[in-house]
């Protein structure tokens, strides 16, 4: 078997995989795996947003991992950095068009964690 094949062998769409060095699901994994990059681009999803208001939405994430996570996703294409030249320094972070086409995705997640959270009668307030 080669290790072309070998390597999506695992995978239940390995037919359409093959042409690809590697699993389109790993890379997504790659892409979207950490604590806070699907917090980070959930609240980007709606607003140019600047750190400190990231930050503030993610009351327990230290600077140092705000600030990787960014970095990361940032290296990845999927959010962009624009640094005003002012005083004090202003970075906004948003959406590149790439990272807009997680829109879709991060909306149901959304829903199926309201899905779950109602079928199994969790944190419900009325």
């Amino acid at each position: 078997m080669s290790e072309e094949i070998k390597k999506h062998e695992s995978c239940h769409m390995k037919e359409q995989c093959l042409k690809y060095d590697t699993c389109p699901m790993v890379l997504v994994q790659d892409l979207l795996s950490g604590k806070w990059k699907i917090l980070i681009l959930w609240y980007l999803s709606y607003n140019t947003l600047r750190f400190s208001d990231i930050k503030r939405r993610l009351p327990n994430i230290t600077q140092k991992m705000l600030t990787q996570q960014l970095r990361s996703l940032e290296e990845d294409g999927l959010i962009f950095r624009t640094v005003y030249n002012i005083i004090p320094p202003k970075v906004e972070y948003g959406l590149t068009e790439t990272g807009k086409k997680t829109i879709p995705i991060l909306n149901m997640m959304h829903s199926f964690g309201s899905e779950y959270l109602n079928e199994n009668n969790i944190n419900i307030t009325e």
